[in-house]
C-alpha cells in the first residue's frame, strides 16, 4: 500500500482585526492587517507546486461567524485555484466560523468537501489507497459537549483512517474548552492520524498514531509569539512523517537586550538597534517587545528624565524606512530589584485581590455584564477566570512599577 501526503491547516482566521495594536503608520497597519491573508498564499503556492494529495482545514478558517465578504471571496479564490490542479480540500467550521451564523455565502467549487454539522466521512481514492476522513462542523458557537463519541471506530485496516476534530484537550484549562476529548478517546478509534484544530500553539500529543495541534498559520497578537503554520504529512499504515511548514507572514517576538555596564544614551540605543537587526535577519517582518534586561543603577538612571514611551518613539524612528519591517510595540525594562521586591502599595493590593470572593468580583465587574453588546460575547465567571484575573493584573501591576 502506498504512503499519502496531506497537508493540516488549521484556525486561519482570515481577515482577522489585529486589536490592540494603535499608533501604527499605515504601511505597517496594511502589512499586519493582510497578513493571515499572505500566510494563506504562502499555503496555496505550495500546494500548487508541490501537489500534496489533498488538504485538510480543521476550523475557524475565518475570524468570525459573519464571515467577511473580502475573507470568503479570497478563501473562494483559492479553493478555484486548487480545483484548477485537482487538489480536494476537505474543511470543518469551528466555533468562530460556526454553521449558525449570518453571512453572505459563496459557492466553493467541486473539490471542497464541507463537513456538516453531524459527524460525516469523506472517502477519497489515492493511487488505489483508499483513505477515510471524519469530522463535523460546529453549528453553534459555545459546542461544549463531547462529540468524541460520534466518530466510528475504525474497522478496517486496509483503509487509512484519519480524524478531524476542532475541539480542546479536557485537560488542558489554558485555552477556551470547546468539543472536550482525552487522548485515550482519540486513540480508542485506532485511526491513523488525528488531525485537531482550535489550539493556536503547536503541539503534538502523541506521537504513534499522531495527534496533531498545528497551530494557528498566522499570530494574531503579542500572546502567539513565534513562528505558525502547517503540517506536511506523509501517512501510511506504518509510518507518518511530519514536516512543519512555517508561513507567518509577521512574526510576535520578544527581544533580550543585555543592558549590564550601559551609561550613555547612544550605547542603549546600539544594542537595541543591533538586537533588532539580528532578529529581522532571523524573522523577517516582525511586532517585538524589547526586554531590556541587567539594568543597573547607572543603566536605569538613563530612564530618570526619558520615560519609556520617549525610549519607544526614538527607538521606531531609528527603524524606520527598513525592510524587512520590525515595528517595536512596547519596552520592558526588567529592573532587577523590583521584579524581585514588590513596593508595599503593590504587594497591598495583591493581597486585597487575593481575599475577594466570587461575588465581590463579580460586583467589580457587573457593568461588563450588564452591557448588553458585551454579555453575549462573555462567559460567566468561574473560578478558574477569577484566578486568571488576578493573576494578570499581578502582571499589570509589576510592569506599571518598571515603567514608573
Amino acid at each position: 500500500m502506498s504512503a499519502i501526503r496531506f497537508f493540516h491547516l488549521a484556525d486561519l482566521h482570515l481577515d482577522s482585526p489585529f486589536k490592540g495594536l494603535f499608533g501604527l503608520p499605515e504601511h505597517i497597519f496594511k502589512k499586519i492587517r493582510s497578513s493571515t491573508f499572505d500566510a494563506f498564499d504562502k499555503i496555496i503556492h505550495k500546494a500548487i507546486e508541490e501537489k500534496p494529495d489533498f488538504l485538510l482545514i480543521v476550523g475557524d478558517i475565518y475570524d468570525g461567524e459573519n464571515r467577511s465578504l473580502q475573507a470568503q471571496r479570497r478563501f473562494q479564490d483559492a479553493m478555484e485555484k486548487l480545483f484548477q490542479h485537482n487538489i480536494p480540500v476537505i474543511i470543518s467550521y469551528g466555533n468562530h466560523d460556526h454553521l449558525n451564523g449570518t453571512w453572505t455565502r459563496f459557492a466553493l467549487p467541486s473539490n471542497v468537501y464541507e463537513l456538516p454539522s453531524e459527524t460525516s466521512v469523506v472517502q477519497l481514492k489515492i493511487r488505489d489507497q483508499q483513505v477515510n476522513i471524519y469530522g463535523f462542523s460546529y453549528d453553534q458557537r459555545h459546542l461544549k459537549q463531547s462529540m468524541i463519541d460520534t466518530y466510528p471506530i475504525a474497522q478496517d485496516q486496509q483503509v487509512i483512517h484519519i480524524g478531524m476534530l476542532h475541539g480542546s484537550e479536557a485537560s488542558d484549562t489554558s485555552h477556551a474548552m470547546y468539543a472536550p476529548f482525552t487522548k485515550q478517546q482519540l486513540l480508542d478509534k485506532n485511526y491513523h492520524y488525528w488531525a485537531l484544530g482550535h489550539i493556536h500553539k503547536r503541539q503534538l500529543l502523541h506521537q504513534e498514531p499522531p495527534i496533531v495541534y498545528p497551530g494557528n498559520i498566522q499570530s494574531r497578537h503579542r500572546n502567539e509569539q513565534g513562528i505558525k503554520g502547517f503540517y506536511d504529512v506523509t501517512l501510511s499504515q506504518n509510518a507518518t512523517e511530519l514536516k512543519f511548514s512555517p508561513t507567518s507572514a509577521v512574526v510576535y517576538s520578544t527581544i533580550a537586550v543585555e543592558c549590564a555596564n550601559v551609561i550613555h544614551a547612544n550605547e542603549l540605543l546600539n544594542k537595541c538597534a543591533e538586537a533588532i537587526a539580528a532578529h529581522r535577519i532571523k524573522y523577517g517582518a516582525s511586532v517585538v517587545e524589547l526586554h531590556l534586561q541587567q539594568i543597573d543603577e547607572q543603566t536605569e538612571a538613563l530612564f530618570e528624565h526619558a520615560t519609556v514611551d520617549a525610549w519607544v518613539e526614538t527607538i521606531r524612528e531609528a527603524e524606520e524606512g527598513l525592510e524587512p519591517m520590525c515595528w517595536v510595540q512596547k519596552i520592558i525594562v526588567q529592573k532587577s530589584a523590583r521584579l524581585d521586591n514588590h513596593t508595599a502599595i503593590t504587594q497591598s493590593v495583591e493581597n486585597l485581590m487575593e481575599q475577594w470572593d466570587s461575588n465581590e468580583w463579580k460586583d467589580i465587574l457587573k457593568d461588563l455584564y450588564q452591557y448588553a453588546g458585551g454579555a453575549r460575547l462573555i462567559d460567566p465567571l468561574t473560578e478558574k477566570d477569577i484566578k486568571q484575573l488576578v493573576n494578570n493584573a499581578q502582571a499589570l501591576l509589576v510592569e506599571e512599577i518598571q515603567r514608573v
